[in-house]
């Protein structure tokens, strides 16, 4: 049921999801009938030994990771969910764990909305809805007159902010089951490990950030482990990545660190990596250039330095004969105007980055997939 789990079985979440099944139940408004999150199809966690139920990290991850770290890893970023419905209305509720539901550079939709799509007759997902959040305990229509017809939908869940609890509504009398298991080859999630950036900041939307528009994309399981402001190498958080198996493994870090962190966290970091898998690609993403780096020599020397740092810890891994090592440049991941900031991405940014990152993987992912079919 979670994309990208990792081998253990469901018994650190038994407790939690038994009471967020009871949650799916008739309801007395509207003639409602609410199912919980968890009982269809839920994707972008890699563990299921969760201390909340929408976390990115499990439990034991407290106190073995720095607490910024943990605290940001109770943000729902990436999480979505894939169901089927013949229903003409949709309606979801969902409680969040932070009050403060929009940031002063990215809307509340971003930070603590959902966001729906729909899979179209050609088989691609479309946007269908994006209620505007105004409460911490939300309830929304998120979409009615609908065509009838059944059909697959799949529901991302705030990018900054956690959510307790999450159910789906649908008329009594309304079919919803849960999304079908991905085809064999498309089950290994793409693994982000990054910064505010791979975290979502500043999507107006949940699903435009990069890493879903790469999940649609390429139709399959996306783990975002962004983590803002703290992306940074660490081997502690390496050490949980290392119990995954994704596809690729993307690290996108260097908008949060400096050449001498780089030089000393990237080669500890893909070794680790690359001893839990020895053959999962890994892609290494040079940091974004700021928009206004033109005229800021601070920022040109910045971002030179990562990126010399980076490119010569790359050597040196492909000198002891690591494999499967992928450089993405930085220069052209954001252009001027295509943030809110100079530095996070709008939509328009988001939508570039997607197009390179998902340039450099197309190579990576579809050997795997045709492997595992047999091809």
């Amino acid at each position: 049921m979670l994309g990208g789990m990792n081998e253990q079985g469901l018994t650190g979440l038994a407790c939690v999801f038994a009471v967020l099944s009871s949650l799916s139940f008739q309801g007395a408004d509207e003639g409602l009938r609410w199912v919980a999150l968890h009982d269809l199809t839920v994707e972008g966690q890699g563990w299921d030994d969760l201390e909340s139920p929408f976390d990115r990290l499990p439990a034991r991850a407290k106190g073995l990771v720095r607490d910024v770290v943990w605290e940001l890893s109770q943000d729902s970023a990436g999480i979505c969910a894939r169901f089927r419905t013949n229903a003409t209305e949709l309606h979801c509720r969902w409680g969040l764990r932070s009050a403060e539901l929009a940031m002063a550079h990215m809307p509340a939709t971003g930070v603590s909305g959902v966001d729906l799509f729909v899979r179209d007759g050609d088989g691609g997902w479309r946007w269908l809805a994006c209620p505007q959040p105004v409460e911490q305990e939300m309830e929304a229509r998120l979409i009615d007159d609908l065509d009838p017809g059944m059909r697959e939908y799949m529901l991302y869940l705030p990018l900054y902010n956690g959510v307790s609890h999450c159910e789906i509504g649908v008329p009594a009398g309304a079919e919803l089951i849960a999304g079908e298991e991905r085809p064999e080859g498309w089950r290994q999630p793409i693994l982000f490990y990054g910064t505010s950036i791979t975290q979502g900041a500043c999507a107006s939307r949940p699903g435009a950030c990069h890493t879903a528009l790469i999940g649609r994309r390429f139709d399959r399981p996306v783990i975002n482990l962004g983590l803002s402001g703290n992306g940074t190498m660490e081997t502690s958080v390496g050490g949980f990545l290392c119990e995954l198996d994704p596809a690729v493994f993307v690290i996108d870090c260097l908008p949060n660190m400096n050449g001498e962190m780089v030089s000393e966290r990237l080669e500890p970091l893909v070794l680790q990596l690359r001893k839990a898998r020895p053959m999962t690609p890994i892609l290494l993403v040079e940091d974004r250039t700021y928009g206004n780096a033109f005229l800021r020599s601070e920022y040109r020397a910045l971002h030179a330095t990562n990126r010399r740092a980076l490119r010569t810890g790359l050597d040196r891994l492909r000198e002891q004969g690591v494999e499967g090592l992928t450089l993405v440049a930085g220069a052209d991941l954001l252009v001027n105007g295509d943030t809110v900031d100079g530095s996070h991405p709008s939509d328009l940014g988001f939508a570039r980055q997607a197009k390179i990152l998902g340039a450099a993987l197309e190579p990576l992912l579809y050997p795997r997939a045709k492997e595992a079919e047999g091809r």
